[in-house]
């Protein structure tokens, strides 16, 4: 099924981190990770560029490696290194970090900073916690509480599912299952279970009659959030999973009239001698003549490529 949306080229640079990670080096297949450092023990001189970047990436995925919820293997909301949890929180898993996180362990099975074998066993763990936790027309929760899987309210009305965190998590797992798709017998059921969830989430559902996408939507409290999903901000994925969902799909003209603000989305501002093109999109609406934070433009770039894409240009996007 194809989709024509629109795009721009500015978020090309998290990508460009991406591939970097990707293509250092070769994959040993033995782990390498050490535990996470003590402080006092951190190296602190390196004798080049490559060996602190190698050093900086291989401690930092110990976050969702050694300290991630031991029940699911996600990512925490918060670790605290010191044992104390002032909101009683240290159970609490977030979704769309962990997304972000397990893409981070693919960077780290490629790089060999984690075994193959022990890298897949992780995502088998992932995937079987994510089937049978809290989903709502298949969309999880912003927040899980890790040794149940229900869900953990992000506020009193945020209690049901969240498309962009969703979105967030889904698309880490669609590079897991693209990497192992054609591997092994044991690879192949991790792709297969991948599969699945990504065909269960209901897009369509979340436009609620509407020709937008919404961010939430709560058995208790329906769609009394009404959070419409209007660009330019860090939820461009979630157009782009929305339209290439094999099952589930929401029309080109969601895009248009939602995400792109029916053409309101482009500007001619200029920031720092360099043309914006795209207004990006805060509810208080004081980011018109801003870039944004840099949040906003890498959350949906791990996924997504839109390489020499001007800002009112075309491209099709499919997904099998």
């Amino acid at each position: 099924m194809k989709h024509i949306l629109k795009t721009n080229y500015w978020i090309v640079a998290d990508l460009l981190l991406i591939v970097f990670l990707l293509s250092s080096c070769q994959a040993t297949g033995k782990s390498q990770l050490a535990g996470t450092e003590n402080t006092a023990e951190r190296k602190l001189e390196f004798r080049t560029n490559d060996e602190f970047l190698d050093y900086i990436q291989r401690v930092h995925i110990n976050y969702m490696w050694e300290g991630a919820e031991p029940t699911s293997g996600l990512a925490c909301e918060r670790l605290h290194v010191d044992g104390i949890y002032p909101e009683d929180d240290a159970d609490v898993i977030t979704t769309g970090g962990s997304g972000f996180g397990i893409a981070g362990l693919l960077v780290g099975i490629d790089r060999g900073f984690i075994s193959r074998t022990e890298g897949v066993e992780r995502f088998h763990k992932i995937t079987d916690y994510l089937a049978q936790a809290d989903r709502f027309h298949d969309m999880w929760p912003h927040w899980l509480h890790g040794p149940t899987g229900k869900v953990k309210p992000f506020s009193r009305k945020d209690n049901g599912g969240d498309l962009v965190e969703s979105a967030f998590l889904m698309q880490g797992l669609l590079c897991v299952r693209q990497y192992f798709r054609e591997g092994n017998q044991r690879e192949k059921e991790l792709a297969a279970k991948i599969d699945t969830l990504w065909r269960g989430m209901e897009w369509n559902w979340y436009q609620n009659g509407q020709d937008v996408i919404y961010w939430h939507w709560s058995p208790e409290y329906a769609w009394e959030m009404n959070f419409p999903l209007e660009g330019y901000n860090e939820y461009l994925i979630a157009y782009i999973l929305a339209a290439a969902s094999p099952t589930y799909p929401v029309p080109a003209s969601a895009y248009h009239n939602g995400w792109a603000r029916g053409e309101a989305i482009t500007t001619d501002a200029v920031a720092y001698n360099l043309p914006l093109l795209l207004k990006h999109n805060l509810r208080n609406n004081l980011a018109v003549l801003s870039s944004g934070p840099i949040t906003l433009i890498s959350d949906s770039t791990r996924g997504d490529l839109p390489t020499g894409m001007p800002a009112t240009g075309r491209r099709t996007v499919t997904m099998p």
